[in-house]
């Protein structure tokens, strides 16, 4: 029995032995017949495919060539991160370039090339934040500023004054405003809100054949000027020399025909206006800041001597044609102070003597670089105004948006809280993390800000505190609005009353304190979140300024009444 059994295990043993080697064998016969057959396929299809033309390899130039004559790029080259690329990453015609050194290589400027390293970092600059509003007008009942118009007229800002979207948007949206170039250009189509990319793909020209600032349509204006383009974009850096100056080797200074030269600017400000391309150093760009902290020596920050000490600006020029400011560390205060600053940009007129001002002169392009309770003082000094009031005839200030001197000596910037924190957060991405470079508003990721240092709070929390801010000094802007507009209004019946006009001439000083104090917070985009406590004393101080100059000009006609 045991017999028998072995010898059937042995021939079940020897039947699957012979299976296997069955199966081997026309697994080979298969494999033999097969591959051949999938490479005559495959030759036969690559056969059918056009020939692709050979592609030339990337040309190279020894960085030591271009040393030779920059000096100032082999400093910041050397040893950087960006030290393994080659000078033809970013530049080509270098062959030409070396060999007659009045043909200038072309630089390629396009955000898309940063962004082919630095995909996460450039996805995030182009993200489209819906709940960012376009066209929001601050000067409406429900807005920011109800009666800006009153009080700013006959500044071209009245004709449209719009909250601000992110930087992917910020070239797109100085072009179409009713108050920068006369309604000259226009969407092509208003689906083309929401888009990104050439916004000349975008936008069109009404009028392509003159380069004339004239308004096209009614009620515009064309209040726009070469310096406004320093901050919505940085492709013109390469063709502005230092300051906007006129210069036989600048193609663009304050004084070019503006529309001529936003024909030539198709993208918005990008990665270069705060890194340096040649060493990635954190840089700004701006010549107006880059004068206020070096030239002037006001430092990096006017009110903290020490703070100024720590966080440096080192000016390079290069060719004595531009400049640039690197850091001696990050610091995204200075870099957001490039744009979201009070500056100058317009024509004016010197206050003592009415004289006109215009671009020729360099004081259309500075930052007075002081917070809002020095502003005045400091303006005197430049001899400077915006505008007269079409009303009272004061002599005024148009406020930018001072988000940096606000946030001076706030609560979170002395507790080193810095611009990054709240509108660049850290972001993770899978097992990566990058800087959101989206730049919205906190209030729309709570979640990635506030609460990394709040963590008593959930993001409903979060909103109501900032809530909380908010909607007390909206509260003050309203009430300084308010007694700006009595002042005006009783400045006519003043002048109606036959007042002296030196009486009325003395009221305007009145008119000018409570004006600046008031602007400045229409103008900076945190409704006094930056710095709830120097809102607040700006903006009383407003309310009493214009109070006492209603109560002195109530004086005055009274006094002529009872004269009569």
């Amino acid at each position: 029995m045991a017999l028998e059994l072995y010898k059937g295990m042995r021939l079940r043993v020897l039947h699957l032995i012979i299976l296997y080697q069955e199966r081997r064998t026309m697994k080979r016969i298969f494999l033999i017949s097969i591959i051949p057959m999938f490479l005559f396929i495959t030759v036969g299809f690559i056969l059918l495919i056009p020939a692709t033309p050979e592609l030339s390899p990337v040309q190279t130039v020894s960085p030591q060539q271009c040393f030779d004559c920059h000096e100032e790029v082999k400093e910041l080259h050397t040893g950087s991160k960006h030290a393994k690329l080659n000078c033809t990453t970013c530049h080509s015609e270098l062959t030409k370039h070396l060999e007659d050194a009045t043909s200038k290589p072309v630089t390629n400027l396009e955000l898309t090339k940063c962004g082919g390293c630095h995909k996460d970092q450039y996805e995030s600059f182009m993200h489209v934040n819906l709940a960012s509003k376009a066209k929001l007008e601050k000067a409406t009942t429900t807005s920011r500023s109800p009666t800006f118009d009153k009080l700013m007229t006959p500044h071209g800002f009245t004709k449209e004054h719009d909250e601000p979207r992110s930087h992917a948007f910020m070239l797109m949206d100085h072009y179409i405003v009713d108050r920068a170039y006369g309604g000259r250009f226009q969407l092509k189509s208003w689906q083309n809100i929401t888009k990104i990319g050439n916004v000349w793909d975008l936008l069109e020209d009404k009028e392509p054949s003159t380069g004339e600032q004239k308004s096209f349509i009614a009620q515009s204006a064309t209040a726009a000027n070469p310096t406004c383009l320093s901050c919505k974009s940085t492709s013109q850096i390469l063709t502005w020399k230092y300051k906007g100056e006129p210069a036989p080797e600048a193609k663009w200074s304050r004084t070019s025909k503006v529309v001529e030269m936003a024909r030539a600017i198709d993208q918005p400000v990008g990665c270069i206006h705060c890194h340096d391309p040649h060493g990635t150093n954190p840089r700004v760009v701006r010549d107006a800041l880059i004068e206020a902290v070096v030239d002037r020596g006001e430092g990096t920050y006017p009110y903290d001597a020490e703070k100024s000490k720590q966080i440096t600006m080192k000016k390079i020029t290069f060719r004595d044609f531009r400049a640039i400011g690197v850091l001696n560390k990050k610091d995204s205060n200075l870099m957001c102070a490039q744009c979201h600053v009070e500056y100058n940009c317009n024509p004016g007129h010197d206050p003592k003597t009415g004289e006109a001002i215009g671009y020729a002169d360099s004081r259309t392009n500075i930052f007075p670089w002081v917070n809002v309770l020095d502003y005045n003082k400091k303006m005197e000094t430049f001899n400077f105004k915006d505008f007269k009031h079409a009303v009272t005839g004061a002599s005024l200030s148009k406020l930018q948006h001072p988000e940096s001197e606000t946030f001076w000596n706030s609560k979170h910037e002395r507790a080193g809280v810095e611009c990054k924190d709240c509108h660049m957060p850290k972001t993770k991405k899978g097992h990566k993390t990058f800087t959101w470079h989206g730049q919205k508003s906190a209030r729309y990721m709570t979640k990635e800000t506030c609460l990394n240092c709040h963590k008593e709070w959930n993001e409903k929390e979060a909103e109501y505190q900032i809530d909380a801010i908010q909607n007390y000094i909206r509260g003050k802007m309203r009430k300084a609005e308010y007694n700006i507009g009595a002042f005006i209004d009783t400045y006519t019946r003043a002048k109606d009353a036959g007042v002296d006009s030196t009486v009325l001439k003395d009221s305007r000083k009145y008119h000018d304190q409570a004006h600046s104090l008031w602007e400045w917070w229409t103008a900076e985009n945190s409704d006094g979140f930056h710095n709830p406590t120097i809102a607040r004393e700006s903006l009383t101080q407003s309310i009493t300024a214009a109070q006492d100059g209603i109560k002195f000009l109530e004086k005055a006609i009274t006094e002529k009444k009872s004269q009569k």
